[in-house]
């Protein structure tokens, strides 16, 4: 009778890997909380990240190995005038995330509303 829990574990286990395999990949970006997440779900390092809010907040890193993230806070955005983007006072309606891929090729990931 020691094979019939066997059994069981192993039928929970592959539903289990089943419902893991189906579900939905994540978002590369993520705003939540006040805080931005860039995730290079690619297999390539990625080099001169950047990354606009809004048009006019920027930020970003010098690279982002592959499976890697940037966490940032928002308040951490700023404009080429030196405006801090404000949380209490605005939304994030756009995000923008440009890079160079280890192979030279040109990286683009978008958020947010689309352009009309």
């Amino acid at each position: 009778m020691a094979v019939q829990p066997s059994l069981r574990g192993c039928a929970i286990a592959l539903v289990l890997l089943g419902a893991l395999a189906c579900s939905e990949p994540r978002d590369p970006i993520v705003v939540s909380e006040g805080i931005l997440t860039v995730e290079n779900q690619t297999g390539r390092d990625w080099k001169n990240v950047r990354i606009v809010v809004n048009h006019h907040y920027n930020g970003g890193a010098p690279f982002l190995a592959a499976g890697g993230r940037i966490t940032a806070p928002l308040s951490g955005f700023q404009t080429g005038l030196g405006y801090r983007y404000d949380r209490a006072r605005m939304s994030v309606f756009k995000v923008e995330v440009t890079a160079t891929d280890a192979g030279g090729e040109p990286v683009t990931l978008n958020w947010g509303r689309r352009e009309e």
